[in-house]
């Protein structure tokens, strides 16, 4: 296999991944995923940004076939879908050193057991000189864990972004040619595992926005050859405004929960709002995650099940917890047969979280005409927030 040019000097030696179905055995991936590895030859020294998921190393491999020597190999992200194919990668080429910051050095040594004598530490600014070409290394921690960066490419306007940027997509094309497709799976991405971290994002967009760049080249999902859709997006989800969306998480057993989660959506529908409804027993669970981009309430409904939530309920709870999404205000509804600690126990998932909690409204049994005035009462309570925001 040869090497895919990109653009001078620069080539794809990644791997598309079209049958992976979850990812982090989590995430549902309905149109697979990417593990991108880039090839840039200088006029003295060669180099490799990121390696492929272990599984796909034969097609990192065959790509290489025809590259005799390589001197460096810069490790944006130690985890296992970019690296894991560092030792063979080393093994192949025994002269090559490692690239990377003081805290992916230390990630590797545990995770991946690299030789220490191989790796070369860089800081925030620093560059290697490959002959005609220079790569630049910018840290953006938590994007999405400690260690990772991005490299630049001055000379071809390349900015290298790692999970940065990615879309789960996989695809034989280069290039972004349907940015709808590609938002789809750009924003999933983002919403799995940058969105908890979007007040660094914003920081570090702050610094790729100081960049001349042609093309962005992440490590999931096609190269971008148009920057500003990608960027504009990101600062779009990033950002502390929410929309006018109610999301409703919602399970039900014997068909009490779900006449409260019917009437309250029909209520917010009537007073002008926007609902994002998921059964949460049956749900894909990354729509659901990218919902919680734009919401601005959240409302979980839940049945009682040994007097705490449905463990379906309970397993959206611990998530929406641990994304902490920008929603302004956050709310239980549900139903008990004799008794329920539900509240408790959500609250406790949601103790990360830093917006308003609304008045619980907790049915024994079946709604009654008044269980439904407070739901409606709930609802315009909603509305007002909104308004009060400037959403409406």
């Amino acid at each position: 296999m040869k090497p895919r040019k990109i653009t001078d000097d620069v080539y794809f030696v990644g791997a598309p991944d079209w049958d992976r179905r979850y990812f982090d055995s989590l995430i549902p991936l309905p149109q697979g995923t990417s593990y991108n590895a880039y090839l840039i030859k200088g006029e003295h020294k060669t180099a490799l940004i990121d390696t492929v998921d272990p599984s796909k190393w034969e097609m990192l491999d065959a790509y290489l076939s025809s590259v005799n020597s390589l001197d460096y190999v810069i490790v944006q992200h130690v985890e296992q879908d970019h690296s894991g194919s560092l030792p063979m990668v080393l093994q192949k080429y025994p002269e090559a050193t490692v690239i990377t910051n003081a805290k992916a050095k230390e990630l590797l040594l545990s995770h991946l057991h690299v030789p220490e004598d191989r790796i070369t530490v860089i800081k925030d600014g620093d560059s290697v000189d490959l002959g005609g070409l220079r790569l630049l290394f910018i840290l953006t921690p938590w994007v999405h864990w400690p260690e990772t960066m991005v490299t630049y490419l001055p000379e071809r306007q390349v900015l290298f972004t790692c999970d940065f940027f990615g879309s789960h997509l996989a695809t034989s094309d280069l290039f972004v040619l349907e940015e709808k497709l590609v938002y789809q799976g750009a924003k999933r991405y983002y919403a799995e595992i940058m969105s908890p971290f979007r007040g660094l994002i914003r920081t570090h967009l702050g610094k790729v926005r100081k960049l001349d760049l042609r093309l962005i080249a992440p490590s999931h999902g096609p190269v971008y050859s148009n920057p500003e859709f990608i960027l504009s997006a990101y600062e779009e989800w990033s950002s502390e405004m929410p929309k006018n969306v109610v999301l409703i998480p919602w399970v039900s057993m014997h068909g009490s929960t779900q006449a409260m989660v019917d009437f309250l959506t029909y209520e917010l529908v009537e007073l002008g709002l926007n609902v994002d409804r998921f059964d949460v027993s049956t749900a894909d669970l990354g729509e659901l995650t990218m919902a919680t981009v734009d919401a601005a309430t959240i409302i979980l409904a839940s049945p009682t099940t040994l007097t705490g939530p449905h463990p379906a309920a309970e397993m959206a709870a611990y998530w929406i917890g641990a994304l902490r999404p920008k929603a302004r205000s956050f709310g239980i509804i549900g139903s008990y047969g004799w008794g329920t600690r539900m509240v408790d126990v959500i609250k406790g998932l949601w103790s990360s979280v830093n917006a308003e909690f609304l008045e619980p409204i907790l049915v024994k049994g079946y709604p009654t005409e008044a269980d439904f005035n407070k739901l409606a009462e709930l609802a315009r309570t909603i509305a007002q927030k909104h308004m009060e925001m400037g959403l409406m």
